[in-house]
């Protein structure tokens, strides 16, 4: 059976793939929980220091499969889940986690993407730290016009990219921006012809800095951005003295002023 989600590791970095290709990684029940899988595996992978995160063939997610829902509803006994169980006592229900666990990964994700990122694909590509996108890609928040609002994340992760004003266009019209004006909305990172390959080579760039360091830049960010100051400014301070004079910091300065490649242990 082939895999629906693959991911291979090399040099602290994991390049995940969609691989149902043949359906634009179209969401089915299946594809779902493979996804969930990856976001599992990869919480407790220590090697890894940056996530890729991509589609294979032409598009990059094309949001839910509805034929395969559709199906799976009209077996006998199967009913419309609850969206308000959360999954595995986590914050979210199983359709949020796929797109706002990349968010709560400990490691920068990037995602590349091409073609199309429309409904609960382009959720999940906003769950990413940074977005890198083909200009010509096609982005949709497009759940209003199948007559319901955006439920993978969208309220949580728009709020950190756009203005509300913007954010309620996209959700209250469902319409359909190309790659470089959801760059210009700020809803991408940027536009590049090869996001896929840009995407590993920053992830590169980000993986040979103290993966310590990267953890807890992250962590503050995602957990301050938005919230009170003096909070803040206490969690920067926190997490700095847990940085200092650590082997990962003391290996920073030592290669920095040797001039060389430093060499990094990995998150315990």
């Amino acid at each position: 059976m082939t895999e629906l989600v693959t991911i291979s590791i090399e040099g602290h970095v994991a390049d995940v793939r969609f691989n149902r290709p043949e359906k634009y990684n179209a969401l089915s029940i299946e594809m779902i929980m493979a996804i969930s899988n990856t976001l599992s595996r990869l919480t407790t992978e220590s090697t890894v220091r940056v996530v890729v995160v991509s589609g294979e063939g032409k598009g990059f997610c094309a949001g839910l499969d509805f034929e395969n829902f559709a199906a799976m509803q009209s077996k006998e006994g199967m009913k419309i889940p609850n969206l308000a169980d959360r999954y595995e006592n986590r914050i979210t229900n199983i359709f949020q986690y796929i797109a706002y666990g990349w968010k709560q990964l400990p490691m920068p994700v990037i995602a590349a993407i091409h073609g199309v990122a429309i409904g609960g694909g382009c959720q999940i590509a906003l769950g990413a730290d940074i977005r890198l996108c083909t200009p010509g890609a096609k982005l949709s928040i497009m759940e209003m016009n199948w007559g319901l609002i955006p439920d993978m994340s969208a309220s949580q992760t728009l709020r950190d990219l756009v203005s509300i004003d913007v954010a309620k266009e996209l959700i209250f019209t469902g319409k359909f921006i190309s790659g470089e004006e959801a760059a210009r909305l700020k809803l991408v990172t940027r536009v590049c012809e090869k996001p896929y390959e840009e995407a590993m080579v920053l992830a590169k760039e980000i993986a040979s800095k103290n993966p310590d360091a990267i953890r807890a830049a992250k962590k503050l960010l995602n957990e301050v951005w938005h919230g009170d100051p003096a909070r803040g400014l206490l969690m920067e301070s926190e997490l700095e003295m847990t940085l200092f004079m650590t082997p990962n910091q003391l290996e920073a300065i030592s290669a920095n002023f040797a001039k060389r490649t430093p060499i990094f242990k990995d998150p315990s």
